[in-house]
């Protein structure tokens, strides 16, 4: 799981820098008509998201195995197959919608969609999982990653899934 999310959280990163290094002239375009007033607090949510992502991993990952009172190899097979939904279409989307600039298509937007959306239902089973995994204590470390997670299912869901695809000019 572990190596999963650092992995996937890399790729993430990586497709960010290649998207501002590579083709920092679009990232403009890549916005879509998403509106100028509302790019920094899209923006800044950015942030709060990561933050909140990067709590939940604090909490699952200092968490004694006794603590937990949801323990199980099928536990921890889902929670790292949730973050393979997570990460890896959020690692995708940018150069989708880099190609979509380029060339668009209605695949090329269905998979972009497709994309937001795996992202987006994985990132509210993780906020369940969170939720579910009720260790004994410490409870104020639980709850930090439940709010982070709430944070981050609004940029998943609310900002990305729904918002963006209305904003973007798509074929």
């Amino acid at each position: 799981m572990l190596i999963v999310a650092v992995v996937g959280g890399l790729a993430v990163l990586a497709s960010y820098v290649w998207g501002f290094a590579a083709h920092g002239d679009q990232m403009s375009a890549m916005w879509g008509g998403v509106p100028g007033w509302l790019r920094p607090v899209y923006t800044a949510w950015m942030f709060v998201a990561a933050a909140g992502w990067l709590a939940m991993l604090y909490h699952l990952f200092s968490l004694d195995p006794e603590m937990v009172r949801v323990e199980s190899d099928v536990a921890f097979r889902v929670c790292t197959g949730l973050f393979v939904f997570v990460l890896v279409p959020s690692a995708l989307w940018l150069p989708l919608t880099k190609a979509m600039l380029d060339a668009p298509s209605e695949g090329l937007w269905l998979a972009i969609r497709l994309c937001l959306w795996t992202v987006a239902l994985a990132s509210l089973s993780v906020l369940f999982m969170v939720w579910v995994m009720r260790p004994r204590k410490p409870e104020g470390r639980r709850r930090l990653a439940v709010y982070g997670m709430i944070a981050f299912c609004i940029q998943t869901v609310l900002l990305d899934a729904i918002l963006w695809p209305i904003f973007f000019d798509a074929p």
